[in-house]
C-alpha cells in the first residue's frame, strides 16, 4: 500500500464540526486492516533507528496511533491529557484555541530527565495543541527527537509553531 492509498482510505466529511470544514475522519483508516498496518509500519520505518525511550500520545486519537508506535519500536508510551484526567502528580499547561482555551496534563514523572521522546497525534492542524505539548515534554528536561503525525493539513501552517523541531506527517491534504 502507498500514501496515495492511504490518503483515500481517509473519509471527508463536509461542514463538521462546522459549516465550511472539511473533516478528515481517520476512523475509516484505522478500521481497514490493510491501511492501518501500513501506516503503522511506515511510521515505525521512518522511526526505527531514532533511538525513541518514549512515545507520547496527545488525547485522544494519538493514543490509538502512538500505541502501537510504541509497542512497534519497544518502547513506552504516556499519555498527555486533558485536565484533571491524569490520577497523580502533574504538570499542565493552558493554551489558545479557536475559541477559548484548554489546559493538557502530563505526569511529572512521566519519563527521565534526558529521555528521547516522540511526539505523536493524529493530525497537524494550526499547530497549538502539538507546541503546548513540546512545552509539557520539555518541563521534564527530555529531547524531542521527534514529532509524528498521521495526518497534516499544510494550509493551516501548524509546522510554523514546531520551528527547529522534528516533524514528520505521514500524509498529506
Amino acid at each position: 500500500m502507498d500514501i496515495e492509498q492511504l490518503k483515500n482510505s481517509i473519509r471527508a466529511i463536509p461542514d463538521f464540526p462546522k459549516k465550511g470544514i472539511l473533516f478528515r475522519d481517520i476512523t475509516t483508516l484505522l478500521s481497514d486492516k490493510e491501511a492501518f498496518k501500513a501506516a503503522i509500519d511506515m511510521l515505525y520505518d521512518y522511526y526505527k533507528d531514532k533511538k525513541i525511550d518514549c512515545v507520547v500520545g496527545i488525547e485522544s486519537r494519538g493514543f490509538i496511533l502512538g500505541s502501537v508506535l510504541a509497542y512497534k519500536l519497544g518502547c513506552g508510551f504516556v499519555p498527555v491529557r486533558k485536565k484533571n484526567k491524569l490520577p497523580y502528580k502533574t504538570h499542565s499547561i493552558t493554551y489558545s484555541l479557536e475559541y477559548g482555551t484548554d489546559t493538557l496534563e502530563i505526569h511529572e514523572d512521566a519519563f527521565a530527565k534526558g529521555a528521547r521522546i516522540l511526539i505523536v497525534d493524529d493530525l497537524l492542524a494550526t499547530g497549538g495543541t502539538v507546541a503546548a505539548v513540546c512545552d509539557l515534554v520539555k518541563k521534564i528536561s527530555s529531547d524531542i527527537v521527534g514529532i509524528c503525525f498521521l495526518i497534516e493539513l499544510t494550509a493551516l501552517s501548524g509546522r510554523d509553531k514546531l520551528k527547529g523541531l522534528p516533524v514528520f506527517s505521514l500524509i498529506k491534504f
